[in-house]
Parts: structure tokens; sequence; C-alpha cells
């Protein structure tokens, strides 16, 4: 008789509800498998959603508000769900996490970012703490990996940190089910759009995919928005940059709508500055570009290149130079075969290697050796 499969709650304060890594990858993935999936977040109510079971928690205003109410919103909440493996996914939880199991629950951590580099490069908080804060954090995180039942990260470097005993790589690669609902869109068909997905932020290029449309002057040629800026007061000094002009920004975008637009643009950006935190990561948009069978032009950074590898799927960049992103969307756009080519690899590579599929077997196998280490201890009790 096949063993019951465990409940598994996720847990997220500072994340939307529908977020691609925890929703569509993570949650959708194991609701997909057959197991009972919470997702407890902030939202206007609840509902069940491609079975999952959405739990709302009231998002307070402000981030002191959200770190103080939602966070203890989201623990009472957890408790509520009597889940077997809790899942969390925002440093400001991790006084949950340990709280949770301090009471004998089973508890990962899922670690999106370097959280105590990126500390370093936070506006928001004064210069002269960043480094006290950051000290804080690591130590905190460094607690964290002794306590906590297992830990996921998305790179190496940040897999590093933890005990290798109870850490997995898990990382932002596209979902096959997605590569397969793309359209067929010819390459050669597709309008001049120049595409860019996610957060839409200074130090993630935005002036300097504006300064690029700008060197470009073709009003052919167009950069497509997709996402919220942050702050929001950014997008009227971005309005008011010449190369503005040559740009449609649409807000943001569902998931299947996103996967449209992914399917009918030329080129994808990924031009994040070289902040220590980024230089680490691994932007989910980098792989979507691939999946969708179009090259991208990105940040010359070490970890990019060696997660590709020797296959020429796009053209790395000085992020800091806006004639050198200008000169690579030209040098695309004047070289569609060569361009669908790139786009045509890099999608192999995800299909063959960089996908979903194979990240989540890593998944329920964690999850499977906590279930059964903690059943085992039930039974012996």
């Amino acid at each position: 008789m096949p063993q019951p499969l465990p409940k598994i709650v996720h847990l997220t304060s500072a994340h939307p509800p529908f977020d691609v890594r925890i929703f569509h990858r993570e949650c959708v993935s194991l609701a997909q498998e057959g197991y009972p999936v919470v997702l407890v977040a902030p939202h206007e109510g609840d509902e069940v959603r491609q079975g999952v079971q959405v739990r709302s928690v009231t998002k307070t205003k402000g981030r002191l508000g959200r770190m103080l109410g939602t966070v203890w919103a989201v623990y009472k909440q957890a408790l509520a769900e009597r889940g077997d493996i809790y899942h969390f996914h925002d440093p400001e939880l991790i006084p949950v996490g340990m709280l949770l199991r301090l009471q004998g629950k089973k508890v990962v951590y899922d670690v999106h970012e370097d959280v105590p580099t990126d500390i370093l490069s936070k506006r928001w908080i004064p210069k002269p703490l960043r480094g006290l804060v950051a000290s804080s954090m690591r130590l905190l995180e460094r607690l964290a990996g002794r306590l906590l039942s297992g830990i996921v990260t998305v790179t190496e470097p940040i897999a590093a940190r933890f005990p290798a005993h109870k850490t997995i790589l898990l990382q932002n690669f596209p979902h096959p089910q997605e590569i397969a609902a793309l359209s067929s869109t010819s390459y050669q068909n597709r309008p001049a759009r120049v595409l860019y997905a996610g957060s839409i932020t200074a130090v993630r290029g935005l002036f300097e995919m504006l300064e690029a449309m700008q060197h470009l002057q073709n009003p052919e040629v167009r950069l497509t928005l997709i996402g919220a800026f942050a702050p929001p007061g950014l997008q009227a000094e971005a309005e008011q940059h010449p190369g503005y002009r040559y740009t449609d920004f649409l807000g943001y975008k569902n998931r299947p709508e996103t996967l449209e637009l992914l399917a009918s643009s030329r080129i994808g950006l990924a031009v994040l500055h070289p902040i220590p935190s980024f230089l680490v990561s691994q932007p989910t948009k980098l792989y979507e570009y691939m999946m969708a069978g179009i090259p991208f032009v990105a940040s010359d950074f070490p970890l990019w290149r060696r997660s590709i590898g020797d296959v020429s799927c796009g053209l790395f960049v000085n992020p800091n130079d806006p004639k050198a992103i200008a000169e690579a969307i030209r040098w695309l756009l004047e070289h569609p075969a060569e361009a669908e080519a790139m786009g045509q690899r890099g999608r192999q590579l995800i299909l063959e290697r960089l996908n979903w599929g194979v990240e989540f077997a890593k998944l329920t196998a964690l999850y499977q050796r906590l279930y059964k280490a903690g059943t085992a201890r039930h039974l012996e009790a």
C-alpha cells in the first residue's frame, strides 16, 4: 500500500501569491504530483488555484508593518494548517521558521538571494548601518542553517554558505509544461520587440536600457517592459528620459500573457548592474528568454557564462555601457538568421538540461527524506 504524501505548507510574507518560483514552479508542481499543498501569502482572499490551496493573510502597509504584522499573521496561519513540512521563502520569516522548528516541525528555508550581500546595496538602510545589518543577517542565517531541517538555494555560491548535508541547489529553470505551451510564432515574422520582464529598477539596468534605445533611435525597435517600477516614483523619472519614446510599458502581466509576449519578441534583456548580490544570482528571465527561443543581451557575469556553458545563445555585454547594449541589440536585429539560431540553441539547452523537471526531483527527494525521518522517529516514540 503506497505511503501517503506529506502535506506541504509554503509560507511567504513578501512575495506576491503567484510568484513564478514559489507558486508556478514549486507549489503547482507538487499539486500535480498529488501532494496536499497550501500556500500562505498576502492576498485578497482564500482560493484554490491549479490544485493549490491559497490561504490569505492581510498585507499591512509599509516595510515595518509587513515585517511585524504580516509575519505574525503568516505564523498564526501556519500553525492552523498543521502541515507535515513547512517551506518558507523570505529572510524575515526566519524567526517563524525557528519557532516552528522548536515545536518539532520540519522546516525548509528557500534562500532566493544572497541576503547579507544584498543588504549592502539597500538604499532604505542608512549606509553606516548596512555593514552591521549585513553581519547580523549572516549570523541569523548561520543559526538557521544549523537549526532548520533543510535549506534550498538558487546558486552554488549561496549554497556554499550553508551545511552541505542539508542543502540542495534548486535553480530557476523553466517548467517543461510552459515550454510546450509557448506558441510557435515564426522568429522572422516577429516585430522588432526587445523585451525586459521582471522588477523594473535602476540597478536592474532601467536607465541603461533607455539610453540604449536612445542610441538606436529607431522607431520600429520597441523596448517592452513588463513588471512593476520600484520604487513607484521611478516611473515618472523614466518617462522623462529621451529613450522612453521608444518604450512600451505594459505593467504586470499574468503568466499566460507573459509567455505570449516571450514567444512574440526578438530579443530579451537582462543587463543587471554588477552589484555583489547580482553577481551570484541566476535570473529567471535569462532562462525564460532561452525557453522562448529568443537570443539575449545580458550582463557579462562569470556565473551566468558558466551556467550556460559554451553554447552561444546570446550576447554578453558590459551592463554599465549603454552603447555596447545598443550595438548588441543592433547586431541581433541586423543578423536575423544568426539571432534565430542563437535562440534555438538556447531553447535546446533548456529542453535537454536546464529545465524544472530536473530540478523538481531534488525538491521531492528532500521532502521525502525529511518526512520519512520524522515518521520513523514518531513510530519509535
